[in-house]
């Protein structure tokens, strides 16, 4: 195919709704017809450090991601190859072995905290949405879900939000902002702006296919 896919970044706080979002868009425009990418995927492999140490590190620094390695996979998605994406385990901060295989669409959709802080990956979205969400109700937001989903107690959480979430999303989250093209208040409960979105990308869709 000669049209490149067009590329959709959608970045915000740390349970901020970016996930929520995505998932929506998935839903309302096909997941067919996207390659869905997300940034926390291609965390850094911790495993030479010992396991009890690992939850230590800075999570919320771009230094922490391996974006080098996401602006490689998706300049392949936007050449139409296949592409594989690392599996991260975040019980225990390593990849696993396996990789998964994402395959070309006409969408490229890319989710993470600090996508819009680095210069060379803002350079590949076509579209940059930015969720923003109130600092409280994201806070919550992290602490159910990490410890439903990633086994931490809630000390730990607290404790990773004080000394390293807050002050990184204040340096590096929030002044993103400023690149977005598409600022949706209120997360994934903001189903008007998904909804003109998502008829937005169905729209590109139709243009491509003519």
């Amino acid at each position: 195919m000669s049209e490149k896919p067009v590329t959709i970044g959608v970045a915000g706080g740390t349970g901020s709704g970016k996930t929520t979002i995505s998932n929506h868009l998935l839903e309302r425009v096909g997941s067919k017809h996207i390659a869905y990418l997300p940034h926390d995927a291609y965390y850094k492999d911790l495993s030479d450090m010992p396991e009890d140490s690992r939850g230590s590190r800075n999570f919320d620094h771009p230094d922490s991601l391996d974006t080098a390695l996401l602006i490689e996979n998706i300049k392949q998605l936007q050449q139409w190859q296949h592409t594989l994406i690392p599996v991260y385990d975040f019980t225990r901060h390593v990849r696993k072995p396996e990789r998964a295989d994402v395959g070309p669409q006409p969408i490229i959709l890319v989710e993470g905290i600090l996508i819009f802080s680095e210069p060379e990956l803002r350079e590949l979205f076509d579209i940059k949405i930015f969720v923003d969400t109130d600092a409280d109700i994201r806070f919550i937001r992290r602490l159910k879900r990490d410890i439903a989903e990633r086994e931490r107690t809630a000390d730990s959480v607290i404790e990773q939000y004080l000394e390293t979430v807050r002050p990184m999303h204040l340096k590096f989250v929030e002044p993103s902002k400023r690149y977005a093209d598409v600022i949706i208040p209120e997360g994934g409960f903001n189903f008007v702006a998904i909804d003109m979105i998502a008829d937005r990308i169905r729209s590109m869709l139709h243009a491509q296919a003519e």
